[in-house]
């Protein structure tokens, strides 16, 4: 890790490998009509520990999407890799399947991943025999469910998903993941789809989750809110980067990049006024020069980094790929400059 790309960099706490690890990821799509490719991700490190929550966040767009699928192994990198538990990660079927017994996929909309044709048990064994499991299925299936707050589990059995609340539907969704007794999950906006006075009721299920079986878990999200209730380290991503991490207080607290800053200050509980950036995010296949947010920065277009005597910099010159460990670190040169 460059100085250049950190501001203040916290100590690493103790040295636990990684569970799962991306070193210097890039997916690139074709791009459409001749034009150039869509760099989706565009160089990242991002590490997730033993027991450690991480939420992944940006604006819709940002390749936070992208950058989860493949840790599921649904998109293979274009170049870098993927390591769980220290091997990389192997795209054969045969070794995808295994992979995927370990690290389990929860969707943003409940009654888009469930099907209605279903009842909840089969919905829950549905893994159960794709990976022939060979024990007690009834048993497992009731045991997922009560993890999930479903209780008692046989009176949700042969229920079928419009017969449930919202609530009810992300639980069984949760279930399904636990019944095969992961070690990580990765939840795509898990509450996005729900009513305010369920989320908390949601988010509650994933740390007790955690506290009881050890369970990792990379929160795909939009909203910062979310990752300060639920979170022990957020990354923040931008146009196929992360550009800013750490631990979630301190980001949170005292955010250093301008991005990470402008969505946190529409946050309802924020203090000051709201910054509104200007423009869209850019065009994954056109990435500007330079400081890729420098097109939309407050900063810059406020002549704080003209003083600080970076703005040139951050025109011209890009900046190195954050490592994946869990020091608080920024890619942008104006908050470098200021030490």
């Amino acid at each position: 890790m460059t100085t250049e790309a950190t501001a203040g960099t916290a100590t690493e706490p103790g040295a636990v490998a990684p569970l799962l690890s991306a070193s210097d990821l890039h997916i690139t799509f074709p791009g459409r009509r001749g034009a150039d490719p869509a760099r989706a991700v565009d160089g990242v490190d991002l590490d997730i520990r033993p027991g450690e929550i991480v939420a992944l966040v940006g604006e819709s767009g940002c390749g936070k999407t992208t950058l989860a699928r493949s840790l599921l192994g649904l998109v293979p990198p274009t170049s870098g890799r993927v390591t769980f538990g220290g091997q990389p990660l192997d795209y054969r079927s045969r070794a995808l399947k295994a992979y995927r017994k370990r690290v389990q996929l929860v969707l943003q909309d409940p009654s888009g991943s469930l099907n209605p044709r279903h009842t909840v048990y089969e919905a829950v064994a549905e893994g159960l025999r794709i990976h022939k499991y060979g024990g007690d299925e009834r048993a497992a299936v009731g045991g997922a469910l009560s993890r999930a707050g479903l209780r008692p589990p046989e009176r949700f059995f042969l229920r079928y998903p419009h017969e449930l609340s919202g609530g009810q539907r992300q639980r069984v969704v949760i279930a399904g993941a636990l019944v095969l007794q992961p070690e990580l999950i990765v939840a795509d906006e898990p509450v996005a789809s729900l009513d305010a006075s369920v989320r908390g009721e949601i988010l509650a299920l994933i740390l007790r989750l955690r506290a009881e079986l050890g369970l990792s878990a990379l929160v795909v999200t939009h909203d910062l809110g979310l990752a300060w209730n639920i979170a022990d380290r957020v990354a923040v991503m931008y146009l196929g980067r992360i550009v800013e991490t750490g631990p979630v207080e301190r980001v949170l607290t005292a955010p250093q990049h301008p991005y990470t800053q402008a969505l946190l200050s529409v946050l309802p509980e924020a203090e000051g006024e709201p910054v509104v950036l200007t423009g869209e995010p850019p065009d994954p296949s056109r990435v500007p020069a330079g400081c890729r947010f420098h097109a939309r920065c407050q900063v810059l277009a406020g002549g704080a980094a003209e003083r600080a005597g970076v703005a040139e910099d951050c025109r011209t010159r890009d900046l190195p790929v954050l490592s994946g460990s869990a020091g608080a670190q920024v890619a942008c040169h104006w908050a470098v400059a200021r030490g």
